[in-house]
């Protein structure tokens, strides 16, 4: 299975940059999107600008958790979590020294203090740590025990309840859950789910291949078949359906992010990681909560890793989508259906708190947008 390697991901962004230069807490409903576009086709969102925070870290930045507009906890490569409480002017290196040879690829939060942060391998190198003093102290709370096992994504419900997947073990949908905020985790029974499909799996690109929603909804985005597929559970986990997309997949290819805005609105994005260029199939839209999904009339600019919708208040109150990768980021203003170019650097990506987005990416990179009006 391919594992998005750390390899295979230098590759990748070495193909890039020849070819150009939780919060964890469920989305709550909003006002509808408005039907049209923020700009006219293929324009760039002129109004919005990613702003970079200096991190003094070097490492790449692949998972987040944005608890508000000041508390932001950030994961990544050689063990490295960061987290600041002012916004980003100042950042603390948190991460705990047993993980300092794995990779992290997710980490979820509910506070300045505690924070869940998942590591990424084969087998035992898939491991979940656990923070409640702000990364003072960590306590390794579970690690993946089947060689064939891999983390590639957790998501919460609510601030005590979550679920972890991992790549499918035997040929099942492999999960774990916690009930205490993540100090203990389990196995779900998932024999009565629908099988995955014989090379299907999940890519740990972002965090956010599993995503949490209203009402304990959860979402997972898969690659590595012959088609990319969104798994669906109403009741946490517990029981779950599967329904095609028009993503395109490959064993390079797939949905990368999957969001929820409601119980309705949702939208996917992903694309190859060895053709990050390519805007063939690559994001997906949805209004009737995920039961059908539908190409977008404007795709975003090349593959898109992770994505997250903002809320903006005001005489011009709306709902962003917003999607990152590689090669830049775009945002979408009608639910997915066209999306727009944002000026700015390469992203893997991206959570949203109150009209104001955080991203992070390669060499310690993490900048803020502000979603403030249309």
């Amino acid at each position: 299975m391919m594992r998005i390697s750390r390899a295979a991901l230098g590759a990748a962004c070495a193909l890039t940059a020849g070819l150009t230069a939780y919060t964890g807490m469920p989305a709550t409903a909003a006002p509808a999107a408005p039907s049209t576009s923020l700009t006219a086709q293929g324009a760039p969102a002129a109004s919005l600008a990613w702003q970079d925070l200096p991190t003094g870290s070097t490492a790449r930045l692949r998972g987040l958790a944005v608890v508000s507009r000041e508390v932001v906890w950030a994961a990544g490569y050689d063990g490295t979590v960061l987290r600041t409480v002012d916004g980003g002017a100042t950042w603390a290196s948190v991460g705990p020294a047993a993980a300092a040879a794995l990779q992290f690829r997710d980490i979820e939060a509910t506070s300045a203090a505690h924070a869940v942060a998942m590591t990424v391998g084969s087998g035992e190198e898939s491991r979940i740590y656990v923070t409640d003093d702000g990364g003072a102290t960590w306590v390794e709370a579970d690690r993946m025990t089947d060689p064939l096992g891999f983390y590639d994504c957790m998501a919460f419900t609510d601030r005590s309840r979550g679920v972890v997947v991992s790549d499918p073990v035997g040929g099942v949908l492999t999960l774990k859950a916690t009930t205490d905020g993540g100090h203990t985790w389990t196995p779900v029974d998932t024999s009565a789910a629908p099988a995955p499909l014989a090379t299907e799996y999940y890519f740990a690109g972002s965090g956010t291949c599993l995503s949490a929603g209203v009402g304990g909804r959860l979402a997972i985005g898969t690659g590595g078949a012959d088609r990319a597929r969104v798994f669906l559970s109403d009741d946490r986990g517990a029981s779950w359906s599967v329904v095609d997309t028009p993503v395109a997949a490959s064993g390079s290819a797939g949905i990368f992010s999957v969001r929820f805005l409601d119980a309705r609105r949702g939208v996917v994005v992903g694309g190859d990681y060895l053709a990050p260029e390519s805007r063939d199939a690559i994001a997906a839209w949805t209004a009737d909560g995920g039961r059908t999904w539908s190409l977008p009339e404007t795709a975003p600019g090349g593959y898109r890793s992770g994505a997250a919708f903002a809320a903006v208040g005001g005489p011009k109150a709306g709902v962003a989508a917003i999607a990152v990768g590689p090669t830049g980021s775009d945002v979408s203003w009608d639910g997915g259906r066209t999306w727009a170019p944002i000026d700015g650097p390469s992203l893997d990506t991206v959570q949203c708190v109150a009209g104001r987005c955080y991203a992070s990416g390669a060499s310690g990179r993490v900048a803020v947008l502000q979603v403030g009006s249309r």
